[in-house]
């Protein structure tokens, strides 16, 4: 076979997998809607995050079942799912495991053992992940960037594919410790969860106060989910796209003197470098789950808000005025300058 003919079938297979994705993607929608009513741009970007390896935030008042969805995407995607439940007691070693001694019965013998805590899964949700002091909050540091957790001299792989999902409620402050900078980083969307419309809350009620039992069926496995994961580097991306990227996390930064006229008194602290990788990576995402195989500056704006709104600082006079990270990542997006293709 000639190098046209090879080049020719690899696209044939690229767009395969990428028509399989959407519609998987598509049926893990009407899956969830038998469960979860009206929540499509989080799924969307819930399951953009898997793409990318991500973990998320979801940050939204109590009962409007951020747990249910989570917990139901993982057992439609069939990953094994721990839930750790983070209070102002909570040890680090109750989320990574520690040390037993065992007496082997026989021989009288004792060692120590190693058994793994709930953070060995898939998918871990980090419920009210806020309401831990920060000596906990960091042993789920490692685990988020190297994947493997080190305890004790020795070093731990967790499962792949692995994803930190954290919930928090954004009203109570009382008994809560905000999370430090350097691991707010290390979550690729803060997604906001919203009160349902008036007819979507109707059909919760509906549903919670009648016989309703939805039956649902998987639709991803871990194997499926690893190769989606590999073909979202696939994506090709042209150079307006990388700049447009780029010139939106640079222009958060005080420093490079981009800042509307309006915001320059507002941020303390603009996005780092893993905003633009992070940019890029979710506009690759969003293009499959789009069926396309090339990312856009529609893509790069659309996961501009869930992406930056957790590593801008605003200042004392943001927070006096009213303007809170979303109003100052509207601006400058709509402030952004793009060459054309």
């Amino acid at each position: 076979m000639n190098r046209g003919a090879s080049s020719l079938s690899a696209d044939a297979d690229i767009n395969k997998a990428v028509g399989e994705i959407h519609e998987r993607y598509d049926e893990l929608k009407r899956q969830l809607s038998k469960v979860i009513v009206g929540m499509d741009d989080v799924t969307e970007q819930l399951m953009i995050a898997v793409l990318c390896r991500g973990h998320c935030i979801l940050q939204g008042m109590p009962g409007l079942a951020k747990t249910l969805l989570i917990s139901k995407m993982a057992s439609l995607m069939d990953l094994s799912f721990h839930r750790i439940q983070f209070t102002p007691d909570l040890m680090p070693a109750d989320i990574t495991g520690g040390e037993v001694l065992e007496e082997d019965r026989s021989t009288g013998k004792r060692e120590f053992r190693f058994v793994k805590g709930p953070v060995f899964a898939n998918l871990v949700l980090a419920d009210e992940i806020n309401r831990t002091p920060p000596k906990t909050q960091s042993a789920l540091l490692e685990a988020m960037e190297e994947r493997q957790l080190s305890v004790s001299g020795q070093t731990f792989k967790l499962p792949n594919p692995f994803f930190v999902l954290a919930t928090q409620n954004p009203v109570e402050v009382e008994g809560t410790y905000p999370l430090p900078e350097a691991q707010l980083d290390r979550f690729l969307f803060k997604i906001k969860v919203s009160y349902p419309s008036r007819d979507g809350e109707r059909e919760i009620c509906r549903r919670q106060t009648t016989n309703y039992q939805p039956v649902t069926e998987q639709v991803f496995n871990a194997e499926l989910v690893l190769r989606m994961q590999a073909l979202v580097r696939e994506v090709i991306v042209s150079d307006h796209v990388y700049d447009a990227a780029i010139d939106l996390a640079r222009n958060t930064r005080p420093e490079e003197g981009r800042l509307p006229g309006d915001l320059k008194n507002m941020v303390q602290w603009g996005a780092g470098p893993r905003a633009s990788i992070a940019l890029l990576m979710a506009a690759k995402a969003r293009a499959l789950l789009n069926k396309r195989v090339h990312a856009t500056t529609d893509d790069v704006r659309h996961v501009a808000l869930p992406i930056l709104r957790h590593r801008i600082i605003p200042t004392f006079n943001a927070e006096a005025a009213g303007i809170d990270t979303d109003n100052i990542i509207t601006q400058v997006v709509k402030g952004l300058r793009v060459s054309a293709a």
